[in-house]
């Protein structure tokens, strides 16, 4: 009588599936980094859970005409303890976009890391009114974060500059022409001239998205390495409305950022 082998099944039920934390839809079955974004591929991703999010303001009723400190810091879900150990997303531990209610201002910047698990900021935000603050990070053992965090400021208005694209023309493409909420739209962004092009922090691009409130929020990268001139963002707007993209792109070490409303229709 033959006896059957279970040992190759057991072989094949071994092997982990590798996923990219940032891009879950990546998968692979040998360990390595994602095409897409550079992080590691982990053999499996934790189940979601959204940390919180705790943000200092000094001083506490911050005003336009001087410096604010603000200083972050992150806890667990379940234990409420303070998260002291983070992964890098995109060669940075912690991105910040600060964005005004009229979205005429906004900030992509990288907090500097402190002892124990915290991060400090000082900024001095030119306009009066209601501000969104956007974390993204990653911390060890969990998922990458999103979360935000209000902030509200008083005084004079003061000058600043908007967002720039000084050595740059960015033109946008979408498919399809008119966006629908709920369906993929295909962003594609064409660089003029697109010699001197590089990555800026692991990536081809960065896009911001946000709606006319400030509540839907989206930090995205390229789908793809670019194709001869254009770099391609695939986004899933949530509702109809009006949004604003901010994409940044990289061009003999300067940072380029174009400022694009962008209305999205309901389906049907």
């Amino acid at each position: 009588m033959r006896r059957r082998s279970f040992l190759p099944l057991l072989a094949a039920q071994s092997i982990p599936d590798f996923t990219c934390p940032m891009d879950p839809e990546i998968h692979s079955k040998l360990p390595g980094r994602c095409p897409r974004c550079g992080m590691n591929l982990i053999p499996g991703l934790p189940d979601p859970l959204e940390y919180r999010l705790h943000v200092e303001v000094l001083p506490k009723a911050p005003q336009t005409t001087q410096t604010t400190s603000l200083r972050f810091h992150v806890t667990h879900p379940k234990t409420n303890k303070r998260v002291e150990s983070f992964e890098e997303i995109h060669e940075k531990l912690l991105h910040l976009f600060v964005i005004s209610d009229d979205h005429r201002y906004f900030a992509h910047e990288h907090p500097i890391p402190e002892p124990n698990g915290y991060f400090r900021f000082h900024t001095q935000l030119p306009l009066p009114g209601f501000y969104r603050l956007l974390t993204d990070f990653y911390p060890t053992g969990g998922t990458p974060q999103l979360l935000t965090a209000p902030l509200h400021v008083q005084g004079p208005p003061q000058p600043f500059l908007a967002p720039q694209t000084p050595n740059l023309e960015i033109k946008l493409r979408t498919d399809p022409e008119k966006p629908i909420a709920g369906l993929k739209t295909m962003l594609f962004f064409e660089l003029t001239p697109f010699d001197g092009v590089t990555p800026w922090l692991g990536a081809w691009g960065h896009l911001l998205n946000a709606s006319a409130d400030l509540l839907d929020l989206v930090h995205a990268h390229p789908a793809w390495d670019p194709y001869q001139n254009q770099v391609q963002f695939n986004l899933i707007f949530p509702r109809p409305g009006q949004y604003t993209l901010w994409a940044q792109f990289q061009r003999h070490g300067i940072v380029n950022t174009a400022k694009v409303p962008i209305t999205v229709t309901a389906l049907g």
